[in-house]
């Protein structure tokens, strides 16, 4: 790799920045000798050739562009000349034959799991306590304030003690020292008088009535993907009790992902139990019984196939595509090897890669599908009056992500280069191990959301700009795009891909550790930042337009 600039295809009409190239300066790659005629910003892209307006502009060998106007050789693509295009996609046209990776170092590996009676194995082991209906947000509050601290899964929270500091301060008439006051830096632990139970998680949403029915239902399906979810140990659902959400309704979603169902759940509709004070009470001692329950569970080996990694993108960079993402995509290329399950999420952000997909899926129903959900997806956004096209977000385009194929053909790195065994539409759950298509929006909590609703007990999330999201149930390994954002950020980052950029390590070695990281996660070893921080975000996708 030269080190001052990358060609990621032969076939490319563009280059990207590795750092700063200053106006004036002489690059050649063996393909082109380029005088740059303005300066171009770390990460952002310049022309390799003369484009002409309506010339395709072509990265990672596919068109993610087209000139409005002329481009000269050396100068920037910006949004001023460049607007979002792509080939188009039909059919499955060819079949597809994989080079799978060399998988003989990880065959005896293994990962310390919570086995479930329906061979499912988490990598946690979590109680939730959720809502059919926003009107139970409160009583799932109330709960949360109860028991968290008494049982010790509440850590110190610093800002916590920096207030009672601030209000001594002002009571001793010190009111001008609180400025120089420091956030205090030792936290401190309770022992859980759960030990085997990694946390209670306390969901709260908007949804539940009012809105489509079609929303309720898909609520219900999510909740249900929660429950089944492998990292559940068990749960406590609120119900008002006239709400759409109906709990014949969840129970029919989950009765369809596992028809003998044995972890401990109880469900309580207040309607049904009288005053708030006997549902409440109700709720906190079969809580309680159930917490005992599930603490019985140890960890034991599971083989790497039981991992199933949701893969997710956010605030990303002009670097993601080049380093985190396909890093990513190489664990998941082991995982799938391995026989283990890959969720790729995001539709809006597989725009202009989506002919490549089609013929990596395993069968031609599966290609159908997937080419249906995409269609339906993209009309719903025209015929709200927007479209995949206004996905990038102004952090995105200042940061080299200047069209939503240029974003969606990096973004689809993160799904590697094995064959496609499913397409799943959003709240479906995955049962097919492989690499699955997961229909989600961009939309970061919305997509993460998704990915543990159908399945995923683990998921990696790349970021070049860093995001604070986290899951509930499913630990989040945060990866940095580069360095600078690893550094500044070290609260939110796990991982950093940066070295991908400066030539000290290969996409495949970056890969690996990847994967040793996330085998110890998996074992209950490593927290990730977003638990340690409890980022435990929670939107359910109501089914209109987000991108």
């Amino acid at each position: 790799m030269n080190h001052r600039f990358l060609r990621i295809h032969p076939n490319d009409t563009v280059l990207v920045a590795l750092g700063h190239l200053q106006k004036g300066t002489t690059l050649s790659d063996g393909e082109a000798t380029i005088v740059l005629q303005e300066s171009i910003e770390i990460k952002h892209k310049f022309a390799a050739q003369d484009h002409a307006a309506g010339n395709e502009v072509i990265l990672y060998g596919i068109v993610v562009g087209k000139a409005t106007q002329s481009i000269a050789k050396g100068s920037a693509l910006t949004v001023d000349n460049v607007a979002h295009q792509t080939s188009g996609f039909s059919e499955k046209k060819e079949n597809f034959r994989w080079n799978a990776p060399d998988i003989s170092a990880w065959k005896n590996k293994t990962f310390m799991g919570y086995y479930r009676s329906d061979g499912q194995v988490g990598t946690a082991n979590y109680w939730l306590v959720v809502p059919l209906v926003f009107c139970e947000n409160r009583n799932v509050e109330v709960m949360r304030q109860a028991f968290l601290e008494e049982l010790g899964y509440d850590t110190t929270n610093p800002y916590k003690q920096y207030v009672r500091q601030m209000t001594q301060l002002l009571a001793d008439g010190r009111e001008k020292e609180i400025k120089s006051l420091a956030i205090p830096s030792e936290t401190f632990e309770k022992t859980p008088l759960f030990p085997q139970v990694d946390g209670i998680q306390f969901l709260t949403h908007q949804s539940g009535c009012g809105g489509t029915r079609q929303d309720s239902e898909m609520l219900c399906a999510l909740i249900a993907g929660y429950l089944n979810n492998p990292n559940v140990g068990g749960a406590t659902i609120l119900s008002l009790g006239c709400q759409n959400a109906q709990v014949s309704l969840l129970m029919e979603k989950l009765e369809a992902l596992d028809p003998n169902f044995q972890k401990p759940l109880y469900i309580l509709e207040q309607q049904k139990q009288g005053s708030e004070q006997q549902l409440l009470t109700s709720a906190l001692q079969q809580t309680f019984l159930g917490l005992a329950e599930i603490n019985k569970l140890e960890r034991s080996p599971a083989p790497l196939n039981k991992l199933t990694i949701g893969l997710e993108c956010g605030g990303s960079d002009g670097f993601s595509g080049i380093s985190a993402n396909p890093a990513v995509g190489y664990v998941s290329d082991l995982i799938v090897a391995l026989g283990g399950t890959a969720l790729l999420s995001e539709f809006p952000e597989l725009c202009g890669v989506e002919q490549e997909l089609i013929n990596r899926c395993a069968q031609p129903k599966i290609a159908d599908k997937f080419i249906r959900l995409m269609r339906d997806y993209e009309a719903s956004a025209h015929a709200a009056g927007s479209g995949f096209d206004m996905n990038p977000s102004p952090g995105n385009i200042k940061d080299g992500l200047i069209t939503d194929a240029m974003k969606s053909a990096g973004a689809a790195k993160k799904g590697g280069t094995s064959p496609v065994t499913y397409v799943l539409d959003y709240a479906e759950y995955s049962k097919n191990p492989g690499l699955n298509l997961l229909c989600t929006p961009g939309n970061d909590v919305e997509s993460t959301t998704a990915l543990a609703g159908s399945g995923a007990n683990l998921i990696l999330f790349t970021t070049g700009l860093g995001t604070p999201t986290g899951n509930p149930i499913a630990p989040v390994v945060k990866i940095s795009s580069n360095t600078v954002l690893a550094e500044r950020m070290p609260d939110i980052i796990d991982l950093d891909a940066g070295s991908i950029i400066i030539g000290k390590k290969t996409i495949e070695q970056m890969g690996e550790d990847f994967l040793n990281f996330v085998i110890a996660v998996a074992s209950g070893e490593i927290k990730t930042k977003a638990q340690l921080l409890q980022q435990n975000d929670f939107i359910p996708w109501k089914r209109g337009v987000s991108l």
